[in-house]
């Protein structure tokens, strides 16, 4: 890939820095979730300490490639409300852990969004759920 010939926006930069952060909190929702109902279903004794017995619990279900794309409890939410303002003909973001793609929103219904990237890659569009990827504006008025 080549370097942008610009630097990034500071928002953006802030938010790749973010999406990192964010699947982190995920993975802490997760092990507090699973340790929840293993609270409940073991409520007397257990061999294990509870919390290693979430951990461990978590650490197997991430493992698994379909449930970890799909949960997302604290990015999908932040996902969703960064996208909200976002329709068709708007340039945004498209932020990953560590970098970000300028794309264009070619169309939007409800939590699917298709997006088309700006550079020379290819002409297709991308049609994602909006709790799996980061968009970000690209209007720089945009403020919130």
């Amino acid at each position: 890939m080549r370097s942008p010939l610009r630097p990034l926006p500071a928002a953006v930069e802030r938010w790749t820095a973010a999406a990192r952060a964010l699947r982190w909190l995920d993975a802490l929702v997760a092990w507090l979730a699973i340790w929840g109902a293993v609270a409940i279903a073991f409520t007397s004794e257990a061999l294990v300490p509870l919390p290693v017995l979430a951990a461990l619990s978590a650490v197997l279900g991430a493992t698994v490639r379909p449930l970890r794309a799909r949960w997302r409890p604290m990015s999908g939410a932040v996902a969703l409300v960064m996208s909200a303002r976002l329709s068709a003909g708007d340039q945004a973001w498209y932020v990953r852990p560590g970098q970000a793609e300028r794309v264009l929103v070619t169309a939007r219904h409800r939590t699917r969004v298709v997006i088309v990237r700006l550079n020379d890659v290819g002409a297709e569009g991308l049609s994602v759920r909006r709790t799996r990827v980061l968009l970000v504006p690209a209007d720089p008025a945009w403020r919130r």
